[in-house]
C-alpha cells in the first residue's frame, strides 16, 4: 500500500480510460511488480490529451463483452463520450504538491491499523477481533467478534480485515510471526457473532454484493508461495465455494484489489515484468469479468476507479514527478474505505510518520497537527551522489546529528538492496533513530537494480548487469569516506534478503572497506538456488537473475559475483547473519552452507597469517519459524545492535536505554 498511495496521488493529475490505445507503440523497459510494484508503475504522460477527450462511461465499459470467457484475448473495445478538460485536475494537483513541499515537521505516534466500515471500527484487541462504535473507538467499550485463541496458533495476529458491504459478515486473515501461512476466518455478525467458515492459505480477499443483496467473498489461494487460484464463496442458506480462475503460467501470480469506491473488484495477474487486469462489476459479480488490456511483455499497469472514470497507472512513458518535503523518504498509504478521502503518511528512517488526508471534494490537503519532533532540529538529511566505475552517478541519502563534530571518527551504518526494481526501504525504524541520537551516521545507497530512478535503473542492475550494483555500492562507501563520513574501521553494512547478494559480493572483492556486517535472511547462493527449479520462487526469479540451467552466459556471469561461489581465504569483516528455520523464500540450507564455507576460509587465512591475527566473528543466528523477515522482532534488533557495538568497541549503554522508549522488552 505504501507505493499505491504515491501513484494514486499522481493519478489526481490525469486519468486514462483505456490503456491499450495509448501504449502500443511505446518503447518498453522491464521492472519489478509485487507488493512494491507500485513504486515502478508510472503514470502515462504522453498522448494523454487524446485519451482524455473521449472517456467511456463505466456502465458501458463494464458490460462491453457480455459473452467473453475468462481468457487472454484481444483489447477491450470502448464507447466514447466527451469529458471535462484536464486543467482542473492539474490545478488541484499543483496545490497539493506545493503544500506538501512547504509543510512544517511535527511528531506523530504510530497507531495500529484498523478498518472503519459503516458506523463501526474493526480491529484487534488482545487476542480478539473486536468492533466498537466509531465515536467510542478510543474507549474500552467494544464488542468481541472472535477469539483468536480458538485457532490454537502460537501468538496469532490479524493481518487483514475486510467487512461485507452490508455488515452481515467480516473476514479476517490470521497469521503468526514465525510463519507466512495464514487462515481466513468468516464471522457472521449478529447478536451472538459466530465463525461460519475458515479457509487456509488465503492471500488476498475482498467482498462484493450481488443483485440479490447476497455477500460474495472472492479470495486467492496460495500454495508454496505461489498464488494462482481465485475462488468465490457465499455463506448462510446459499452456501457455496467454487474456483473461479486458475493462472496456468507458473511465472505469474494473482492478487485481488477492490477499488477505493468499492465499485469494481480487480483481478491482477502479473509476474516481474508484465501484468494483466480484469474487472469484476461490484454490482454484478456473477457476470463474466472484463479484460482491460491483455498481457504484453514489459507492460505493467494498475487500475483504480472514481466518479465513473478509470485511473490507469502504467510503466509506459515518462513518470510524473511529485516532490516530497526534504525530510520525507517514505510514503505510506492508509487503508480506508472512504472514496471521498485519500489518507497517507510521510516518514523517514529516523522520524515517525506524519499524517495527511487529501479530500477530493474540496481539492485540498489536510494535515493532523502535533508537537514538533526534536529530531527535526537535532539531525540533518543530506542527498549526495557517488560516481560509479562507469561514470554513472548513484544517489545516497545520509542522516547524522547536527552537532556532530569530526564525522570521520563517527560510526557509519550503510544500507543497500538493489534488486527487483524495489526502492530501498526507508520507513521509520526506532532502532535507526536511536543510532543517530547516539552519534551514528546512516547512509542509504540507492544502487542500480533498485527502482529509485525508474525502470532503466532496475534494468541496468539485473541479469548480466548485476555487477553494476556492486560497483555502485563500492563507489558509495568510498565516496562517503572521501567526504569525511567515517572510515573503514568504523564502517558497517546491513541488508536483508536479495540485498545480501551485493553485500556478500563486496565482502569477497573489497573486504577492507568494512569492519562489520549484519544480514537478515540473506540470498547468498544465487547459482545453486537458480538451478533448482523445485524451489517455489525459482521460475518467478528468472528475469531478475537469469537462467543458469539453460543459458551458459547467465551461468558464467552469476559465477562472477555469487557470494557463495567466490569465498576464498582472506580477511573478512565480522558478520552477523539472521536466518529463519523454515524460510521458504531463502532456504536455510543455502545460508548454512555459506556460513560454514566462510568460516573455513577465515580459519585457513588465520592459520596462514600466523599469531597476532584477530579473526573476524562469524555468527549465524537461526530463529524458529517460517517467516522471511520479521522487522519488529525485539530479540533480532537488540542482537544486531549489540553485535555492531561490540565489533566497533563502543559503549552500548545509552543506546539500549533510548531503545526502551520505543520497544517493550
Amino acid at each position: 500500500m505504501q507505493q499505491k498511495s504515491k501513484l494514486f496521488l499522481q493519478a489526481l493529475k490525469y486519468s486514462i480510460p483505456h490503456l491499450g490505445k495509448c501504449m502500443q507503440k511505446q518503447h518498453l523497459n522491464h521492472c519489478n511488480f509485487a507488493d512494491h510494484y507500485y513504486s515502478r508503475i508510472k503514470l502515462k504522460k504522453c498522448h494523454l490529451t487524446k485519451c482524455l477527450q473521449n472517456k467511456p462511461k463505466i456502465s458501458e465499459l463494464a458490460r462491453n463483452i457480455p459473452s467473453r470467457s475468462f481468457s487472454c484475448k484481444d483489447f477491450l473495445p470502448i464507447i466514447q463520450e466527451n469529458k471535462k478538460p484536464l486543467s482542473e485536475n492539474m490545478d488541484a494537483f499543483e496545490k497539493v504538491r506545493t503544500k506538501l513541499e512547504t509543510q512544517p515537521q511535527e511528531e506523530y505516534e504510530i497507531i495500529n491499523a484498523e478498518v472503519k466500515h459503516g458506523g463501526f471500527v474493526y480491529y484487534q484487541e488482545g487476542c480478539c477481533l473486536v468492533r466498537s462504535k466509531d465515536e467510542e473507538a478510543d474507549n474500552d467499550n467494544y464488542e468481541v467478534l472472535f477469539n483468536l485463541e480458538e485457532l490454537k496458533l502460537d501468538q496469532p495476529f490479524i493481518d487483514c480485515i475486510r467487512v461485507a458491504p452490508d455488515e452481515k459478515y467480516v473476514a479476517a486473515k490470521i497469521r503468526t510471526e514465525d510463519s507466512e501461512a495464514s487462515t481466513c476466518i468468516i464471522v457472521k455478525l449478529s447478536d451472538q457473532p459466530v465463525m461460519e467458515a475458515s479457509f487456509p492459505n488465503v492471500s488476498s480477499f475482498e467482498w462484493v454484493k450481488d443483485e440479490e443483496e447476497e455477500d460474495v467473498l472472492f479470495y486467492t489461494f496460495q500454495r508454496n508461495l505461489r498464488c494462482h487460484d481465485v475462488y468465490r464463496a457465499t455463506f448462510g442458506d446459499n452456501k457455496r465455494n467454487e474456483r473461479f480462475y486458475t493462472e496456468k503460467d507458473p511465472s505469474y501470480f494473482v492478487f485481488l484489489y477492490l477499488t477505493k469506491d468499492s465499485r469494481f473488484l480487480t483481478i491482477n495477474i502479473m509476474n516481474k515484468t508484465t501484468s494483466e487486469v480484469w474487472l469484476i462489476d461490484g454490482l454484478s459479480p456473477w457476470d463474466p469479468p472484463v479484460l482491460i488490456q491483455k498481457r504484453i511483455h514489459g507492460v505493467l499497469y494498475y487500475v483504480e476507479h472514481r466518479d465513473d472514470e478509470l485511473y490507469i497507472l502504467t510503466n509506459v512513458g515518462e513518470p510524473t514527478e511529485f516532490k516530497l518535503p526534504p525530510w520525507a523518504c517514505g510514503f505510506i498509504m492508509d487503508t480506508s474505505s472512504d472514496p471521498k478521502n485519500c489518507p497517507f503518511q510521510l516518514c523517514s528512517p529516523i522520524r515517525p510518520p506524519k499524517y495527511y488526508t487529501y479530500k477530493f471534494a474540496e481539492g485540498k490537503l489536510f494535515e493532523e497537527t502535533g508537537h514538533e519532533d526534536p529530531i527535526t532540529k537535532t539531525s540533518r538529511v543530506l542527498r549526495l551522489e557517488a560516481k560509479s566505475k562507469d561514470g554513472k552517478l548513484v544517489p545516497m541519502t545520509v542522516f547524522h546529528k547536527t552537532d556532530s563534530e569530526d564525522l570521520q571518527k563517527k560510526p557509519l551504518l550503510v544500507h543497500v538492496y538493489g534488486a527487483y526494481g524495489m526502492d530501498l526501504k526507508m520507513n521509520f525504524r526506532p532502532e535507526r533513530r536511536v543510532l543517530v541520537d547516539d552519534g551514528w551516521i546512516l547512509a542509504y545507497c540507492h544502487v542500480r537494480g533498485g527502482g529509485e530512478l525508474g525502470l532503466q535503473w532496475h534494468a541496468d542492475g539485473r541479469l548480466t548487469k548485476k555487477l553494476h550494483g556492486l560497483a555502485d555500492l563500492e563507489a558509495c562507501i568510498k565516496t562517503l569516506h572521501g567526504q569525511g563520513f567515517s572510515q573503514p574501521s568504523l564502517t558497517t553494512l546491513t541488508a536483508f534478503s536479495a540485498g545480501g547478494v551485493l553485500v556478500g559480493a563486496l565482502c569477497n572483492f573489497n573486504p577492507d572497506l568494512l569492519r562489520a556486517v549484519t544480514l537478515e535472511a540473506p540470498f547468498l547462493d544465487v547459482l545453486n538456488t537458480m538451478m533448482d527449479t523445485t524451489l517455489p520462487l525459482t521460475l518467478e526469479e528468472l528475469e531478475e537473475w537469469g537462467n543458469p540451467s539453460s543459458d551458459e552466459k547467465h551461468k558464467n556471469y552469476i559465477k562472477r559475483y555469487c557470494p557463495y561461489q567466490n569465498i576464498k581465504p582472506q580477511h573478512y569483516p565480522s558478520m552477523h547473519i539472521t536466518a529463519y528455520e523454515n524460510d521458504e523464500r531463502v532456504p536455510l540450507k543455502g545460508i548454512v552452507n555459506y556460513t560454514e564455507k566462510l568460516k573455513e576460509a577465515v580459519a585457513e587465512y588465520a592459520k596462514d597469517t600466523g599469531e597476532g591475527y584477530q579473526a573476524p566473528s562469524i555468527i549465524l543466528d537461526i530463529q524458529p519459524g517460517g517467516n522471511h523477515v520479521i522487522e519488529d522482532s525485539h530479540k533480532k534488533i537488540t542482537a544486531q545492535i549489540k553485535f555492531l557495538y561490540e565489533e566497533l568497541g563502543l559503549d552500548s549503554t545509552s543506546v539500549f536505554e533510548n531503545l526502551k522508549k520505543y520497544l517493550k522488552f
